[in-house]
């Protein structure tokens, strides 16, 4: 093995084969490491699985709505789980195996199978080979946060990874975190027919959201039988004969216990920093280990780069592309490119989907601007009737002195969709007026949007 390198990147999640692409193109010669599998948290265990998982959630759901659409389906519905999970990995072995032949087929490239860890700002070892580069990019991901919860040790759980295993239906699934991940899994579950409970700390769901869409997002589940626990400030864990015990109240008043057979942590993620040697290094990481970055991606240490999850600067495979785009267009193509040009932009994938992008009503709110405010109800949609989908709205946010578009929500059937054409309008720092005068198709999501940019009123 070569032991001198241009360039090594550590970690083959999103941002780093396409980086490794990039330089080879422009003639570097390149070690990209990975110590697990190709592709990262989304290929394997993160966007596309659980959206295939969704997907068949959905069409378990459908199955058992037919009826409201005027279609009969004979005998029970069943959902076969075995099955399930085999549609789930062909689809990402589909994923993966394109990465590993993009890979393969890059000249200057080779890739390495194992675990790096520093040995000063310059050396990286592997596999007991030390390695040498003049630049390093660090793209080693998350992983989920395990609270420490009194009990944890002493019980069984599951993470997002460790949902990617599971070939069965539970019969009581116990979540812990009613944020972005939980939810999906949630609303998932519960539609391939567990019994579900999410229990959450704070007094809302989702608390990075607003009030009104915390609150329409738990009408939306609990419609479709999800329990919910809130306000859980004492969560403590125990084994039980039938799987786990959750308490959720404070000492001395611990009467409020969830028994059920699965349980799922999704309390957040947690940066992959704690075992690369940084301490070899001179590389600053946060209080959280975030590893900390300017506005071209650089650490402090000046050849050494950070992308995606590992330097909290967004947390999603979009964000963590976007910082491939950023860095190859400032190291190879002469252009200025920041994250602080990058404009928030997420999505919630429960159905019907939320789709967001820019600020929020208390963000807007906390800048002290004079803004306009314009929601409108799904049920006011046509493609949302015809669909018998209405549950959730959408609302947009306008900066009153500049008439440009501060964020907006769309919380409905296609939200996740319908949301980019806000997006679009706010990356070309266009007035509002220019999506409000648009002819939009119809019958769609979309075409409503005008109609709530024409009926705009002061946010008080």
């Amino acid at each position: 093995m070569d032991k001198k390198f241009d360039a090594i990147i550590i970690g083959a999640g999103q941002a780093g084969p396409s980086l490794a692409g990039r330089m080879t193109r422009e003639g570097l010669k390149v070690a990209l490491i990975e110590r697990n599998l190709l592709g990262g948290t989304c290929v394997n265990v993160g966007c596309i699985p659980t959206k295939a998982l969704v997907a068949s959630a959905r069409a378990a759901y459908m199955a058992k709505r037919a009826d409201d659409f005027g279609v009969s389906i004979s005998g029970d519905i069943r959902v076969d789980m075995a099955k399930v999970k085999l549609r789930k990995d062909a689809i990402v072995k589909q994923s993966s195996d394109g990465v590993t032949k993009w890979l393969d087929g890059m000249e200057n490239l080779t890739v390495i199978h194992g675990h790096a860890r520093f040995e000063g700002t310059r050396h990286v070892r592997v596999n007991d080979h030390l390695l040498e580069a003049d630049k390093i990019i660090l793209n080693v991901g998350g992983r989920a946060t395990i609270p420490d919860m009194p009990g944890i040790n002493d019980i069984t759980y599951l993470t997002n990874s460790g949902m990617m295993e599971v070939d069965y239906l539970p019969e009581h699934l116990i979540i812990v975190g009613g944020s972005y991940i939980g939810l999906e899994f949630a609303q998932m579950y519960r539609r391939f027919g567990s019994r579900v409970t999410v229990v959450e700390k704070s007094p809302n769901l989702i608390p990075r959201e607003g009030e009104e869409i915390s609150k329409a997002v738990q009408n939306i589940l609990e419609a479709e039988g999800v329990e919910f626990r809130l306000g859980s400030d004492c969560i403590q864990l125990a084994k039980h004969a039938e799987g786990v015990c959750v308490s959720v109240d404070c000492p001395p008043h611990d009467e409020d216990k969830i028994i059920g057979s699965d349980l799922l942590l999704a309390v957040g993620r947690r940066p992959n920093t704690d075992d690369l040697g940084l301490e070899t290094t001179e590389i600053e990481i946060d209080d959280r280990g975030f590893i900390k970055v300017d506005d071209e991606l650089r650490t402090n240490v000046p050849h050494i780069w950070a992308m995606g999850d590992v330097n909290g600067r967004g947390a999603f495979t979009h964000t963590a592309y976007n910082d491939y785009e950023i860095l190859a267009a400032n190291m190879f193509d002469d252009e200025a490119r920041k994250v602080t040009d990058r404009i928030p932009v997420y999505g919630l994938f429960i159905d019907p989907p939320l789709g967001r992008v820019g600020m929020s009503e208390a963000q807007v709110r906390a800048s002290g601007r004079k803004a306009l405010v314009g929601k409108m109800k799904m049920t006011r949609i046509g493609r949302a009737r015809e669909r018998s989908e209405t549950q959730g709205f959408m609302e947009v946010f306008i900066d009153a002195e500049t008439d440009r578009i501060l964020g907006a929500s769309i919380l409905g059937i296609e939200g996740d969709e319908a949301i980019h054409g806000i997006i679009d309008v706010m990356y070309a720092d266009a007035p509002y007026q220019v999506i409000q005068r648009a002819v939009h198709i119809h019958p769609t999501v979309s075409e409503l949007i005008p109609t709530m940019l024409g009926s705009l009123r002061p946010l008080e």
